[in-house]
């Protein structure tokens, strides 16, 4: 049944591309985001793409209550999507009082307005980081939690309050989706990973050396115990990903409680795989050097996806030619991203 649905960070990477599915299956989506890395533009985008616009579009801290209870008041909200969140591993580790203040502080103000005004459907977007450096892959929703840096611990804590909430409140329904790493871009080139200043992330990173804004990717460690050194890594498509968003919608009330799901492809790449498979799709050299390890990265995370298939009949079905190729497509048509 058709929603209205409230999606937190809904003008970000993952966020946008999950406005577009859902606007595709009928819902409406009401979008609350800062902006602090995000353009409005992506709404634009989203609803050119969707045939359709978004019904709102809110410009706000998810940590303000006064607006969040403006949105609520303002809405006949059904469901929340919950993506807004700093969500940088290295930057995390510098400023990681940052990172509790918002990550965390957003996660228990949004839900804490949700309660005040009845709404009692959450998706939240957790994270593989929590798994920290995993001795056995691939990782099950039942490995244990292990985060190495703030971000991880973040998003961990995140889990065990609403896990707690879920106990205390039997009227809450929560699924946590632990996807792995998002990456590539919307088909169309209209919508991408446009991060503000230095990318975190490593597909907007290669696109940006490939058509000329950056000389070269810095490789952090070649000494991990990988097959060729490098941190080995589960790249999921983003359409994916938002496709498994629209998913855990339909599938919210299946169970009472808190849930959580692995959103992952089960295979793993290596930083060297990727920029080679980068460099093929794009036809352009991608410069690389290494350079010493990042405190809190670990050396491989590949997700058992197999839970999520059997609850939902939902898999990745895009491979990492198809997210380099995508990422490509949205680099040449937007140079400098959103920016005219």
């Amino acid at each position: 049944m058709p929603q209205t649905v409230l999606v937190t960070g809904g003008a970000g990477f993952i966020g946008s591309h999950t406005c577009v599915e859902l606007l595709r299956s009928g819902h409406e989506v009401v979008v609350l985001d800062d902006h602090s890395n995000s353009s409005p533009e992506s709404l634009e985008r989203v609803a050119k793409i969707a045939g359709r616009p978004i019904a709102a579009a809110h410009t706000a801290d998810v940590r303000d209550r006064r607006a969040l209870d403006k949105v609520f008041a303002s809405h006949k909200i059904d469901a929340v999507i919950h993506f807004a969140a700093k969500k940088a591993v290295g930057e995390s580790v510098q400023i990681p009082l940052t990172y509790y203040d918002i990550n965390v502080g957003g996660t228990t103000a949004l839900v804490s307005a949700m309660h005040d005004h009845g709404v009692h459907r959450l998706v939240f977007s957790s994270s593989c980081s929590i798994y920290g450096n995993a001795t056995v892959v691939p990782l099950t929703e039942e490995s244990p939690a292990a985060p190495t840096n703030p971000y991880a611990t973040t998003k961990w804590t995140c889990e065990r309050i609403l896990a707690d909430l879920c106990r205390n409140l039997p009227e809450l329904r929560v699924l946590a989706l632990r996807y792995f790493n998002p990456a590539g871009a919307h088909p169309t080139g209209l919508l991408g990973e446009d991060p503000r200043g230095i990318p975190n992330n490593i597909m907007p990173f290669l696109a940006q050396i490939a058509v000329g804004r950056r000389e070269e990717l810095s490789v952090f460690g070649d000494d991990y115990p990988t097959p060729d050194g490098t941190g080995v890594r589960d790249y999921i498509h983003v359409v994916d990903v938002a496709e498994g968003h629209r998913a855990a919608l339909d599938h919210i009330d299946d169970e009472p409680g808190m849930r959580v799901f692995n959103l992952g492809t089960g295979r793993g790449s290596s930083v060297l795989e990727l920029v080679k498979t980068f460099e093929e799709v794009s036809g352009r050299p991608i410069p690389h050097r290494i350079a010493a390890r990042r405190p809190g990265d670990v050396a491989e995370l590949v997700a058992d996806p197999a839970k999520v298939e059997s609850a939902w009949g939902w898999t990745a079905r895009r491979d990492v030619a198809a997210m380099c190729r995508d990422a490509w497509n949205f680099q040449q048509q937007n140079p400098y991203g959103y920016a005219p």
